[in-house]
């Protein structure tokens, strides 16, 4: 039986959590737009310090990481790592991480109910508005996020949710996750290798990719799934609709990011689709 977390605690690691989880979008943003750093350096970055990382604190633990995690599992991380890089040459901090949540909860919820789970009615109707939102967000105009960098961000966003779904059948979820590191880091060798004629590093892009791997991945995961146990998946599922609030405002001050009117309404609309979802008991 997994030991009871002090709510206060509790609440301390979760923040914790939501807060490295946004500021993923944020350093990317942040290091890919001024080109101070190219997308597949900080790719292969990122994986290599949050492998270290995880690796450091499942060797504290005496976790074994003979068996952890899966080549499967792996390439689904990569995958998601890689297109979420590229997404943000041109993307904003807050539509990515909009998308990226988007499309990682409509992957979970299209899988169960390819599953065999029945939703109900009120499910179905936030289902339909994330969806209806997700398209408001992509039509075409003035303010639409640019097509290509978001069907990348979209395809991360599906892979994650892969890995999340993969992740289920696992053990020690951290444990699982720096196996999954570990073997991601092969994956974005060879595409590093692959872009080396595009290659460009400095030194605050190299900082800003460590971060993102160690603090904000490897850190931000390990916190995130010492907090798991003290929630429910719904309030589990539920508090991440904070992530693209939290990125989207950061953004505003941090990176001098706009906030249009098809972005609030549209996040109005996924963000409110989804908890509809998630907070109504599923039917089997």
């Amino acid at each position: 039986m997994a030991p009871v977390i002090p709510f206060n605690r509790l609440v301390l690691l979760v923040v914790l959590a939501m807060v490295a989880f946004a500021a993923n979008s944020l350093l990317c943003r942040l290091a890919l737009r001024g080109g101070t750093i190219d997308a597949a350096s900080f790719t292969t970055i990122r994986i290599v310090s949050g492998a270290v990382v995880l690796w450091a604190i499942a060797r504290m633990r005496d976790g074994t990481m003979t068996s952890a995690g899966s080549w499967g599992s792996g390439a689904a991380l990569f995958a998601y790592a890689a297109a979420f890089s590229f997404a943000y040459v041109e993307l904003s901090a807050g539509v990515g991480a909009l998308l990226l949540f988007c499309a990682v909860q409509v992957t979970m919820i299209g899988w169960g109910l390819w599953s065999g789970e029945r939703i109900a009615a009120r499910q179905a109707a936030g289902l339909a508005l994330a969806i209806g939102g997700l398209v408001g967000l992509m039509w075409p105009g003035l303010s639409a996020p640019p097509p290509g960098s978001s069907a990348l961000m979209i395809s991360a966003g599906v892979a994650w949710g892969i890995y999340s779904l993969r992740g289920k059948r696992s053990g020690d979820p951290t444990i699982a996750t720096a196996g999954n590191f570990m073997r991601a880091v092969p994956f974005a060798v060879i595409l590093s290798v692959a872009t080396i004629g595009g290659a460009a590093t400095d030194t605050a892009g190299v900082l800003y990719a460590i971060a993102s791997g160690a603090l904000a991945s490897g850190l931000g995961y390990a916190i995130w799934y010492t907090a798991l146990p003290g929630l429910t998946s719904t309030k589990a599922a539920t508090v991440q609709l904070s992530v693209p609030v939290i990125a989207a405002a950061a953004a505003v001050v941090l990176l001098d990011e706009a906030i249009t009117l098809r972005l609030v309404s549209s996040s109005a609309a996924i963000l409110g689709g989804i908890a509809l979802v998630v907070l109504a008991k599923r039917q089997r």
